[in-house]
């Protein structure tokens, strides 16, 4: 695992995050780009990050002042992106070695769900790359469904 450099606005927002929520969070990552701000957040502590309702979360949007996305951590590089994406949409995820030598996770989902999966303009597909890099040096998130593979398998044949 890569060692992360926090900023000074990330620790204040990891601090504002853990007196809003009294759950821990060990990342914070202030995604301009996509006009959000992720936290990362301990294994096991969703329930008190989101609160009853999701009450907690929108308290912290409101203070935040922009959205506010959670991910749960995983030291398994395949569960954190399951994590990031949606568990229940990821049908499988599997670690691949590249030709240049780097690292490419193949995340395959339900076609019906894939728009969800990426998400509105990429944005989960999106986290997904900056995290899987961020935490454990993967390279690419690639997200297909069986109907591609097989459908490419076809072309090529």
């Amino acid at each position: 695992m890569t060692e992360i450099k926090l900023t000074s606005d990330e620790l204040k927002l990891i601090s504002l995050f853990s007196s809003v929520t009294s759950a821990t969070a060990r990342d914070c990552i202030v995604d301009d780009k996509m006009d959000r701000v992720i936290f990362v957040v301990n294994k096991g502590q969703m329930g008190l990050a989101i609160g009853k309702g999701g009450a907690t979360i929108k308290q912290l949007q409101n203070v935040v002042g922009r959205k506010v996305e959670l991910v749960e951590f995983s030291d398994d590089p395949a569960e954190f992106i399951r994590n990031m994406l949606g568990g229940d949409m990821v049908s499988d995820v599997r670690m691949n070695e590249r030709m240049d030598g780097s690292q490419q996770a193949i995340v395959t989902v339900d076609a019906r769900k894939k728009g969800a999966v990426v998400g509105r303009e990429g944005r989960n597909a999106e986290k997904a790359r900056l995290l899987a890099k961020r935490y454990f040096n993967i390279s690419n998130v690639l997200i297909t469904s069986p109907e591609q593979q097989i459908h490419r398998v076809n072309m090529d044949g």
